[in-house]
């Protein structure tokens, strides 16, 4: 079977609403978020068509979360235009229950787009692999200190609806054969799991410690596409971290306590919403 290209094709000032939902099993505890981004289709000084989001409606573990007016006018920026390069938006003055959401929605985007530029997405059952040395990250300097993964991509067309009109791609993140992380200290090096570690974190508590966590990460994308219009109608998003943290006393981490092991467990779900 033979599908349409995937693209976006996109309409000045449409309009998009999408919801988050989120469970973030940690260590010890299990947090869960609710979040919707409220989002208008408007062109960018070099012409590309980008879709510009609001965030709002924030729940916390269920209860309504207030956000501060720092984090209402942050506009985050994506686009599925091939031609419009993706980056994670300043987040130094954005409260930490943000952050999630706003990565999160970001690799749907980076997925998708990646997906959109390959030329052998052509039948349903069709792969490509993308390989990527480049680390993503999410520290905003104030707490996490250090966020950064590195992955690669085995993209996938699993399934067509030509009634519906609709796609699905699965979107494997998977580790790089070899370290591609600058890891601040030598302990790190060590392979949590089977494969080298592609994620690591520092973070700064009020006490003046430092968590230090090196990790191996791999997480699956779920993502259904409006075959008409290009744009993201669903996705899921699977992403287990197995880590390696100790507690350091100082900046270099070379004085620390124990290590300890566990798993962090997200599970991300997006839906886009009646305008």
């Amino acid at each position: 079977m033979t599908q349409p290209t995937l693209a976006r094709h996109y309409e000045q000032g449409e309009s998009l609403v999408y919801r988050m939902q989120g469970i973030n099993e940690g260590q010890s505890t299990t947090r869960r978020y609710d979040a919707v981004a409220k989002g208008l289709v408007t062109k960018d000084a070099s012409g590309n068509f980008v879709e510009q989001f609001h965030w709002s409606d924030v729940h916390s573990d269920g209860e309504a979360f207030t956000l501060s007016p720092e984090s209402q006018q942050l506009q985050q920026t994506v686009s599925l235009d091939p031609g419009y390069r993706l980056a994670m938006p300043s987040l130094r003055t954005v409260q930490p229950v943000l952050i999630g959401p706003i990565a999160d929605l970001l690799t749907f985007y980076a997925d998708v787009q990646l997906a959109m530029r390959q030329k052998d997405l052509i039948h349903v059952g069709d792969h490509v692999f993308v390989k990527r040395s480049v680390p993503n990250s999410w520290a905003y300097g104030t707490h996490v200190l250090l966020g950064q993964d590195v992955i690669d991509f085995d993209i996938s067309l699993q399934s067509v609806d030509e009634a519906a009109h609709t796609a699905i791609l699965i979107v494997r993140h998977v580790p790089p054969a070899e370290l591609q992380l600058k890891l601040p200290t030598a302990w790190m090096l060590k392979p949590v799991g089977s494969r080298p570690n592609n994620w690591v974190q520092v973070e700064k508590t009020q006490e003046g410690k430092y968590i230090a966590g090196i990790g191996l990460e791999t997480f699956e994308a779920d993502i259904k596409i409006s075959l008409l219009s290009g744009r993201i109608l669903s996705a899921t998003m699977d992403n287990p971290v197995d880590v390696l943290e100790r507690t350091c006393d100082d900046a270099d981490l070379a004085t620390c306590g124990e290590a300890s092991h566990y798993r962090v467990w997200r599970q991300i779900r997006l839906e886009a919403q009646p305008n």
